[in-house]
């Protein structure tokens, strides 16, 4: 139930069409795409209920936009990413890509109301890279704290990592993979995943 909560959480971040996003602080560019998800959500919620797949074109809508993956799959590879050739890194961020989206998908299937509580960001804006922050409320229990760290990329706001309960998404993949790929090499790893997301 965390889990799902959390996934979730990192999901409202992300429905906001793409516009130019430097002219808005990220704080409420956060609100705002939360707001417009949930009530995607709502509108829709028949249509994902009949056609599973149909969430798959939500995310490529509202999702894929606002994400760097080839940032994160630079972090996540670590001094691995340095050593790959051109196209293991070019395979390796469709399959991280891929993977990403195939856990959004199954989180946003299983949607329920949350009340999400926003704190001040850290960080200076004329610095293009801060953290916003928020917390899910959950009936009964302690909220969980969700952090999105931004930077600011051709006049836009792009995220490149997620904390979840303190626990950064670049730094737990990137211990992962980082064994996997010591173990077997990046090819295995690729391949590995390209496994799963079929």
């Amino acid at each position: 139930m965390k889990v799902y909560i959390s996934i979730f959480a990192v999901l409202l971040f992300l429905g906001l069409p793409l516009i130019a996003t430097a002219n808005i602080d990220p704080q409420a560019l956060v609100e705002q795409v939360a707001d417009k998800t949930i009530k995607r959500l709502k509108k829709d919620r028949a249509l994902i209920d009949k056609e599973p797949k149909y969430i798959n074109a939500v995310i490529d809508e509202l999702l894929i936009p606002h994400f760097d993956f080839e940032r994160m799959a630079r972090w996540v590879l670590g001094k691995h990413w340095r050593k790959a050739k051109p196209d293991q890194r070019q395979a390796f961020v469709g399959e991280f890509k891929s993977l990403l989206i195939r856990t959004y998908a199954s989180s946003l299937r299983e949607y329920s109301d949350q009340n999400i509580k926003y704190l001040p960001f850290r960080g200076k804006l004329d610095s293009g890279d801060v953290t916003v922050r928020s917390e899910i409320e959950q009936p009964g229990g302690f909220p969980i704290p969700i952090n999105y760290r931004l930077y600011l990329k051709t006049n836009e706001w792009l995220v490149y990592d997620i904390s979840i309960d303190d626990i950064s998404l670049i730094a737990n993949y990137r211990s992962s993979f980082s064994r996997q790929i010591r173990k077997s090499g990046i090819d295995k790893l690729i391949q590995k995943l390209a496994d799963k997301n079929k």
